[in-house]
């Protein structure tokens, strides 16, 4: 692997909030699945599903969730990642929180576009939508589609203001 490209592709993902109209092909996002899948996950446990809506009135319905959920009914396509609580009772929110940031990346690299919507506090108005079970937790709903917009990075806080050298207080000089 190129360290390079690697790290280009994890520095250059943006949360993408505008949308092209074109349609993206379900093997893309597939792919992109497919790459998700090997997220790390406590005793390789693996207790995701992932819906992939396409349906315009299903999106639509996502998109009411809150109203920074609107993208789900402006992207082409919206995805929804789900935790077994049952399958990880301690590790379901981290370990669909890994998938989940396996999957923008792997749409990233793919040429994808997406944002995270946050599902937390309105987990039964989601489950709802999508038919899904109570021990299945919606970790994140993603609006995915072909980027169109490209947005600068934000600003971050310098590596010395956030690493400590063998114990809190230590800081880099």
């Amino acid at each position: 692997m190129e360290s390079e490209k690697c790290l280009e592709a994890l520095l250059t993902r943006r949360s993408i909030r505008r949308f092209k109209p074109d349609d993206v092909p379900l093997d893309l996002v597939l792919k992109a699945v497919d790459v998700a899948r090997f997220a790390p996950s406590a005793r390789n446990g693996q207790p995701w599903e992932l819906v992939v809506v396409r349906d315009k009135e299903r999106r639509e319905k996502l998109s009411k969730i809150h109203p920074w959920a609107r993208y789900a009914a402006e992207a082409p396509v919206a995805i929804v990642v789900l935790s077994d609580t049952r399958r990880a009772p301690d590790s379901y929110m981290i370990d669909g929180s890994l998938v989940a940031m396996y999957l923008w990346l792997a749409l990233h690299c793919l040429g994808l576009g997406a944002v995270w919507l946050h599902t937390v506090p309105v987990a039964d108005t989601v489950r709802r939508i999508i038919g899904a079970p109570d021990h299945l937790f919606p970790v994140a709903l993603f609006a995915v589609g072909y980027p169109d917009e490209r947005p600068a990075a934000r600003p971050r806080r310098e590596v010395r203001d956030i690493v400590h050298l063998e114990s809190f207080g230590s800081k880099l000089e």
